[in-house]
């Protein structure tokens, strides 16, 4: 197996690992923003969902180009 394959599985489980394991709290900032739309740590909490959110997309992104350019190295 080479190397940029290497990265690519380990880039992909590493992020899926560690996007399972934020999922909890997320879910719970969540509930706590329903519940408290007025209060000052909402913004806060709605602010790290929204990172999170962000860095999630970031992840997918970069996942399928090493994808791409994986198979590209591999078959082309």
């Amino acid at each position: 197996m080479d190397l940029l394959l290497s990265i690519t599985i380990g880039f992909i489980v590493v992020g899926f690992i560690v996007l399972a394991s934020m999922k909890k709290g997320m879910e719970s900032k969540l509930a706590f923003i329903t519940a408290n739309t007025e209060d000052e740590e909402s913004s806060t909490k709605a602010k790290s969902i929204i990172w999170w959110i962000v860095s999630a997309t970031a992840w997918g992104i970069v996942s399928m180009i090493l994808i791409v350019w994986s198979f590209h190295d591999h078959f082309g």
